[in-house]
């Protein structure tokens, strides 16, 4: 098989690297786990079912709508490969499942765009059924016309939030709250700064406005979550700043506490990654034109830094000018590039200032009762992972799951990872970048095993 350009994702910044490189003459393969192309953000529903693209963008509609075409304008210039799961990367190959087909991808230069997960903090009732991460609630919205309940109760602390709580109020969802675990405070604060970028603030306005006109009333601040419910979710109560209980009947909750980057591809890869002290979590080191330490590796939109489908757009793009340059192709006029990066830059500016907007919520962190399971795949729960911290003195994350277990299961702790190193600084007394993150291993999600 011969090497190619190879990317991995077919969101925003997967598509528009492939468009630039396919307008320079190459061939790029476009891997992608969907059926279809636009990412998380703009998730099309299935062939045949298609419905109004401005109820499931809402203003974001056009952008959609581009994303959703870019890659059948250029026909068989770009092989794109959708349905296929990459699950492995070594040696400069791609280990590959496609329609129950194992195959092997090689390549001498690869773009990862493979996006973003929701942070997860455990709270009392998270593992009933009927709670899910605001992404899976926002795939079930888009990709199947449904909601994740009758009656959703929303809780988040980040921008994704009031987002999908829009979203579901629109598409005639019934919300029954929208807690955000950060306080109001931080918001007024940051506004300023977020001004960097205006038209997003209109946005996030937009998406308040429609939460109250549907006589639904944010909730900011709240300290403590809990679910009620048995066997199921019957409500969820949460705690304010004054330390008095709150709760609302609902059937389904969708939470989850900001995004991380999809990372398990990029530290296979063999990119170097860094601890972002401001956001709590490791992230890709990315270097100009969104090279990564691994010459043949290219990184952009949400796996390399959180940002959006915007910077996704950019950084897809600059990734592929960065391709171009390396294999000595010529690529568009500096100017070009230069007014990519002052684009990014901005952006920048304005995702520090949303950072500081919705701080990452240690408080729920701290509180986590013995009892509560962090790990689901190997039913690792916090009191174990405390109690073997004592025992052991595990002095980093890789130790403890030696131990105890935690994030060898199913999710290979993509779930549970971040949090078992919060524990495990927050009881050893180490800075939490001291006790490092759960080291990537293959398969990056589940496959089928022939004997």
């Amino acid at each position: 098989m011969t090497a190619s350009i190879v990317i991995v994702g077919a969101g925003p910044a997967g598509v528009r690297a492939a468009e630039v490189l396919a307008q320079a003459g190459l061939r790029p393969i476009v891997l992608d786990e969907a059926k279809r192309p636009g990412g998380q953000i703009y998730r099309q529903p299935p062939a045949g079912a298609e419905r109004d693209a401005a109820k499931l963008y809402g203003s974001e509609a056009g952008k959609a709508r581009a994303i959703h075409a870019a890659l059948a304008q250029f026909g068989d210039r770009i092989d794109y490969r959708p349905n296929t799961l990459v699950w492995n990367c070594f040696d400069q190959k791609l280990n590959t499942l496609s329609n129950g087909a194992q195959g092997i991808a090689p390549y001498n230069r690869l773009i990862l765009a493979t996006g973003a997960f929701d942070r997860i903090i455990p709270f009392p009732g998270w593992t009933l059924p009927g709670v899910y991460t605001l992404g899976g609630a926002q795939i079930a919205l888009k990709a199947q016309g449904v909601a994740v309940g009758k009656r959703v109760a929303l809780v988040g602390g980040g921008p994704l939030l009031p987002l999908v709580a829009s979203q579901y109020l629109e598409a005639g969802g019934e919300v029954a709250a929208v807690i955000d675990v950060t306080p109001f405070s931080a918001k007024v604060k940051a506004l300023p700064a977020m001004m960097a970028l205006p038209s997003y603030v209109k946005r996030g306005m937009a998406y308040l406005r429609t939460i109250r006109r549907h006589g639904v009333k944010p909730i900011y601040g709240a300290k403590a979550l809990e679910v009620i419910g048995d066997t199921h979710v019957e409500g969820l109560k949460w705690r304010d700043g004054s330390g008095r209980w709150h709760q609302v009947a609902c059937d389904a909750v969708a939470a989850s506490f900001g995004l991380k980057p999809e990372m398990q591809l990029v530290e296979l890869a063999g990119c170097d990654l860094r601890f972002d002290e401001p956001t709590r979590q490791w992230l890709p080191s990315v270097r100009d034109g969104g090279r990564s330490s691994n010459s043949n590796v290219y990184l952009a939109g949400d796996c390399a830094a959180i940002g959006g489908a915007d910077v996704a757009e950019l950084t897809g793009q600059r990734a592929a000018y960065s391709v171009l340059q390396d294999l000595g192709i010529a690529s568009p006029a500096a100017e070009r590039l230069s007014a990519i990066q002052a684009e990014l830059d901005c952006h920048a500016r304005f995702r520090s200032a949303i950072d500081a907007a919705y701080p990452f919520p240690v408080h729920l962190v701290g509180q986590m009762q013995d009892s509560l399971m962090v790990c689901r795949c190997e039913g690792v729960t916090v009191g174990e992972l405390r109690a073997n911290i004592v025992k052991t003195a595990a002095p980093e994350v890789n130790r403890l799951k030696a131990f105890t277990r935690v994030g060898m299961g199913r999710c290979q702790g993509r779930v549970c990872g971040a949090m078992a190193a919060e524990i495990l600084a927050e009881k050893s007394g180490r800075p939490l970048a001291e006790v490092g993150r759960l080291r990537g291993q293959h398969p990056v999600k589940p496959i089928p095993m022939v004997v």
